[in-house]
């Protein structure tokens, strides 16, 4: 738990303890954070997306594991193609501008390598229940969900409003074990800062146990710039240097998406053998390397 805790001294006075972020390798990181049966959440909107950190939980034969994301993408196809997950929670699955997860499909329809358990959000929904997991809510509140069956799964109730007597949606609060990000800069305190398209990273940091960040560049300080999120080093477990760690998304200033890719991946994907082969190339024999993954950032 790596967050703000207050203790109380002998003469009742409050103290804070903070944990800072510390400075790991990638492999490091995942062998002391993520473990088998862990409720993991990798979050990215478009760009930041931490492949990185996936490919090395994929290397380290994480087994069990429950997913969670807004936009499960290739990263979870990929994850779930090799037998690291059994649940996966989400508000929409797809490979961006290209079709479907193949993977994903397969396991769902074939049980393929191992049946998953699907837990379906609406966006605003999941949105919802990661701020309330980080308010330390157990649940949040909306309009939504009538008249759909997305509230099958135990994730979603029907409450009645204690002021209004309206009746509205309650949407179990996420709260995973580890959160995984990838972000631009950290500083040598362990700060973080993340600019550009931004999802839920900053509330799935603070709803989670335990928060890897993997970051382009570290900086002896961070400069301020618009609209960016600043996360502190107390709501950060581990801090990794991985330049290019979004490879196939992208992090803006520092990279571009690999749209050639994406398109790939929807025929490495389609065949068993084929993605196989393409994963122990690219990643079982990539020792963490992104940039031999990835191309120049």
């Amino acid at each position: 738990m790596r967050t703000h805790v207050r203790h109380a001294d002998a003469d009742g006075s409050l103290r804070l303890a903070m944990t800072a972020a510390t400075q790991l390798s990638l492999a490091d990181a995942i062998a002391e954070h993520v473990n088998d049966g862990d409720t993991v959440a990798l979050e990215g909107f478009t760009h930041l997306i931490p492949f990185a950190a996936g490919h090395e939980i994929i290397r380290q034969g994480r087994r069990g594991l429950t997913v969670v994301r807004m936009t499960p993408d290739v990263i979870y196809d990929q994850m779930i193609g090799m037998g690291c997950v059994e649940r996966m929670v989400f508000s929409y699955g797809g490979n961006p501008g290209v079709g479907s997860l193949h993977r994903m499909r397969d396991a769902v329809e074939n049980d393929w390598p191992q049946p998953l358990e699907l837990v379906e959000h609406s966006h605003a929904g999941l949105a919802n229940a990661y701020v309330a997991g980080a308010s330390r809510l157990p649940f949040g509140t909306l309009r939504g969900y009538a008249g759909t069956d997305l509230e099958d799964g135990g994730a979603v109730a029907f409450v009645e409003c204690p002021f209004t007597g309206q009746r509205v949606s309650a949407v179990r609060a996420i709260n995973p074990d580890v959160t995984v990000i990838h972000a631009q800069h950290a500083d040598r305190g362990g700060n973080v800062m993340l600019w550009g398209l931004s999802g839920v990273q900053k509330e799935a940091v603070l709803a989670a146990d335990r928060a890897i960040v993997t970051v382009e560049e570290l900086v002896d300080t961070l400069e301020p710039r618009p609209h960016a999120v600043v996360l502190p080093s107390w709501v950060v477990t581990a801090v990794c240097h991985a330049p290019n760690g979004a490879w196939p998304s992208y992090a803006h200033d520092y990279s571009k998406r690999d749209n050639r890719f994406y398109a790939e991946w929807d025929r490495i994907a389609r065949d068993r053998e084929r993605f196989r082969a393409w994963i122990d190339e690219h990643v079982m024999a990539a020792g963490g390397d992104t940039v031999s993954v990835g191309g120049e950032a």
